[in-house]
């Protein structure tokens, strides 16, 4: 009899596990699908982006009246913004590809910048339009090569997760039709000077992004210590330690852990040993600090950074995580390209993430002209349905990659905040943001 129950209870517990292996299994496959779904869509429609990208290109060179010619140089300035946030959403972080991002970039910049001016009073110089033309080649060699690698993945059945996987773990062995289709359009723009495109946007592409980090390069063992530091103290005999590979838009050295339902990891760049991302992951309990608590404890965690005064300007809460996004100020200027994110954990204090790729890649010394306009010749160009709360200068990137000096004004309408952006020179309405109800301001500097 015991024997039977036994025997039964047995039987329960093996077939209880095969279920709940089988869900599991399932769970796990419907995630891989869904993200090689994800991988898959941004693929195709980047090749077709690329594709109509030739023939916008191609157009603007046939075109004779400069009425259309704008029109189409923003639609080129669209076609292409789309294509790099296709490119942004495929698995190749670890595979150099920053130079056709640049290319993207620049073409994206070059046709704003025409599109905008005034093409009767300033029509197409003949530098421009031999430009057009080098870049409708350079494009339709891109066009071709990714429809090379389209029609072999459609034909084959090829897996972008098996792309992933490859970069990850520096698997080189075979032909990865996908990989050396990409380091074959990386080649071809290669040949492109992007440089002789004369924007003048300030383009962050490699060779002038991260230009002004300063400090000694940092050895593995000294970048094991910092990344201890900044992950909470974890034990450094946890860390594993990889080096950045060649194409990178800055040297780092990345340090990760797992430490039972704890993992995270942190980006070091090799001059000067600074903090671009600190990723901690684990499990939050119920929230028993506030916002303005959580604040506190990420604005001490700024103050270890060697860096310039900083102003927290917002924080927000999701669920039990609090946020904080810091800004460089001096003489009263607020200069929002150099911003920090911090991620704070609600049940504790606990940071559980930083993102200072942006302060370290634009902060630096700046001559900044003092305003044009004045203060209340700003404010006549705020919409009058809004009313003003508060005001100050500040430094902003617009549209075009440009930093120019605007009076930030604060305002609101209807029970909804906005920040509206007036440049101080020209008084152009350079940028308007909705700020969340939920977003409480702060104006201590750290």
């Amino acid at each position: 009899m015991i024997r039977t129950i036994i025997i039964a209870l047995l039987s329960i517990t093996t077939i209880g596990a095969g279920v709940w292996g089988y869900k599991e299994n399932q769970d796990k496959n419907a995630v891989l699908i869904q993200a090689e779904n994800s991988y898959q869509r941004a693929f195709h429609e980047l090749t077709y982006n690329m594709e109509l990208l030739h023939d916008k290109i191609g157009a603007s060179l046939a075109m004779n009246s400069r009425q259309q010619l704008s029109p189409q140089l923003a639609e080129i300035w669209k076609v292409t913004s789309e294509a790099n946030s296709d490119v942004g959403q495929l698995p190749l972080t670890l595979m150099p590809f920053n130079k056709t991002e640049e290319f993207l970039s620049q073409i994206g910049d070059f046709a704003y910048r025409t599109a905008v001016r005034d093409l009767e009073k300033k029509p197409l110089s003949e530098d421009e339009v031999k430009k057009l033309e080098e870049l409708h080649e350079y494009s339709r060699e891109i066009k071709n090569e990714l429809r090379k690698v389209q029609n072999v993945v459609l034909k084959d059945n090829l897996r972008w997760m098996d792309v992933q996987l490859a970069l990850a773990t520096n698997d080189e062995v075979g032909d990865n039709t996908i990989v050396n289709g990409f380091k074959t359009v990386e080649k071809t723009v290669d040949g492109f000077e992007t440089t002789e495109l004369g924007t003048g946007t300030g383009s962050s592409g490699p060779d002038k992004q991260y230009k002004f980090i300063t400090g000694n390069e940092i050895s593995e063992k000294q970048a094991k210590k910092i990344a201890s530091r900044w992950l909470e103290d974890v034990d450094q005999s946890k860390l594993t330690m990889t080096s950045s590979g060649k194409g990178a838009d800055v040297p780092t050295i990345t340090g990760s852990f797992q430490d039972g339902e704890k993992n995270g990891y942190i980006d070091l760049t090799k001059k000067g040993g600074h903090p671009l991302t600190v990723m901690i992951s684990r499990p939050v309990k119920e929230s028993k600090i506030s916002l303005h608590e959580a604040s506190n404890e990420a604005k001490k965690y700024v103050k270890q950074l060697d860096v310039e005064s900083l102003e927290l300007v917002e924080s927000s809460q999701y669920e039990k995580i609090g946020i904080f996004r810091f800004v460089h100020t001096k003489d009263d200027i607020r200069y929002y390209p150099d911003a920090m994110v911090v991620k704070v954990a609600l049940d504790n204090g606990e940071v559980l993430g930083l993102s200072a790729r942006e302060y370290f890649n634009f902060h630096n010394k700046r001559a900044i002209n003092p305003p044009t306009l004045s203060e209340e010749e700003a404010r006549s160009r705020v919409n009058p349905q809004l009313e003003i709360q508060e005001h100050r200068l500040a430094v902003i990137e617009n549209d075009i990659k440009e930093e120019v000096l605007c009076y930030e004004f604060l305002t609101t309408m209807e029970g909804t905040t906005y920040r509206i952006f007036i440049n101080a020179t020209n008084g152009n309405e350079e940028k308007v943001e909705t700020m969340k109800k939920s977003e409480t301001k702060f104006n201590e500097e750290v």
